[in-house]
């Protein structure tokens, strides 16, 4: 597997792309570059798949538990029926309606590979995201999110519930994870704010 720093594959026809089963390890530092988030802290992963020309890592995508919690409950009866598209990037230089590809190819594994019945996944407004990829790939549009908000530390946002996340030691004690901690600390010493945002447009595909 070859991790790009840049290239061109606008030439290419995206029916010579792969999409393979990756695990959270080989698509961080790719995450880290091709998403807005710049961050892969907080995502509460179950599927990584990545796209490939050739051995060249051209896209990555994660599928994981909603973040927003009890979310599942409008759409399903059980928590592990859902799952929210939480990542998708690709490198700058590809042709038309690879996005789509990608997507279309993840979908169907998921269909014939897991037990989820629904997909639902956000198009973020306040990075100028309307969900054009979604509604080119039949997921249903359902409306807007209500406004919340983001913390924004050293230039990157992250989901207010970042500063939420635990875990359990040895001794049964409840303790924030290090990162939460870390930007906790950061907003209480002025160093990370928080930023007023839109809602998020909804979208939702069913597998089932």
């Amino acid at each position: 597997m070859i991790v790009l720093d840049d290239k061109d594959f606008s030439d290419k026809s995206v029916k010579s792309f792969t999409v393979r089963e990756l695990s959270h390890q080989d698509i961080n530092d790719f995450v880290c570059k091709w998403h807005y988030s710049q961050s892969i802290n907080g995502v509460n992963i179950s599927h990584v798949f990545g796209l490939f020309c050739d051995e060249y890592l051209i896209g990555a995508m994660i599928f994981g538990a909603p973040a927003m919690h009890n979310a599942w409950k409008k759409y399903v009866d059980n928590p592990d029926k859902i799952t929210e598209l939480r990542r998708l990037c690709c490198v700058d230089n590809t042709p038309r309606n690879t996005e789509s590809f990608f997507i279309g190819q993840c979908l169907r594994w998921l269909k014939k590979n897991s037990n989820f019945e629904v997909v639902v996944s956000y198009a973020d407004e306040f990075h100028n995201h309307q969900g054009t990829i979604y509604k080119a790939s039949n997921f249903k549009y359902l409306g807007k999110t209500a406004k919340g908000k983001v913390i924004d530390y050293n230039g990157v946002m992250y989901h207010d519930k970042t500063i939420r996340t635990y875990y359990v030691n040895k001794h049964g004690i409840k303790n924030l994870k290090p990162f939460a901690q870390k930007i906790k600390t950061a907003l209480e010493l002025g160093e990370a704010f928080y930023v007023n945002t839109p809602g998020k447009h909804i979208y939702v595909y069913n597998l089932k």
